[in-house]
């Protein structure tokens, strides 16, 4: 179940374009071995994103078959550090990775992401955050990336609305998924109400949110 209207999703799908072969197929790929890659309306807002951005360095939490990660490197010049918990899906996604060409630009790191970014340097900061892993964790992902983020840096997430989940129960007719919209829900008033982030929950895809980060502020709350 798509989370706007069948008819306008399939109007926006229309319009999608794909100037790089290799990509896809990469796509078509996926697609047909039912393997989670971001919808074709994300990417078309996540491009743009990037374009406007110009991010030097990108932090993606989901790997999977390396997708979202050449899409960056694809459209602007910037190098993507990706982390990814599964060791199969790992491998394959360096190996699209390098079949289109971007192996010198995105690096995969394999491990629990709540694990890998406490490791990492933070003096090398990120532009942009995309996560795209497991729905119950965002707030952990989130919180422990900040310190790894730029002052004026962005964070989109992906999956937010989880086929409509989030925004009502009437999609989860067998309550299968309640711990998982709970988080998701605690995760949206979270960073809804926080000073130093500006978010837009759109109902792009599946849900992204959107988020304008001023770490600026968080030194002055500190202080204050």
């Amino acid at each position: 179940m798509n989370i706007t209207n069948e008819i306008i999703s399939s109007y926006i799908d229309n319009l999608y374009v794909n100037e790089n072969r290799r990509l896809e197929e990469l796509r078509q790929f996926a697609e047909e071995h039912y393997v989670p890659i971001i919808l074709k309306d994300t990417e078309k807002l996540l491009k743009v994103i990037m374009r406007l951005k110009e991010p030097a360095r990108v932090l993606e939490i989901g790997t999977a078959v390396g997708y979202s990660s050449c899409v960056f490197a694809d459209c602007c010049d910037c190098s993507v550090l990706t982390i990814e918990s599964d060791e199969e899906a790992a491998k394959a996604a360096r190996t699209n990775i390098d079949n289109l060409g971007f192996a010198d630009r995105v690096e995969v790191l394999v491990g629990d992401a709540r694990e890998v970014l406490i490791g990492l340097d933070t003096a090398e900061s990120f532009d942009i955050l995309f996560i795209d892993a497991a729905k119950s964790h965002y707030r952990e992902f989130w919180d422990l990336a900040m310190p790894l983020m730029k002052d004026d840096s962005m964070i989109i997430c992906d999956n937010v609305l989880m086929r409509g989940m989030t925004a009502s129960d009437e999609y989860d007719n067998k309550g299968k998924h309640r711990t998982s919209i709970n988080r998701m829900r605690e995760f949206i008033a979270y960073i809804n109400g926080l000073d130093y982030a500006d978010t837009a929950v759109l109902p792009v895809g599946d849900g992204v949110s959107i988020s304008l980060i001023d770490k600026t502020q968080i030194e002055k709350n500190e202080e204050s």
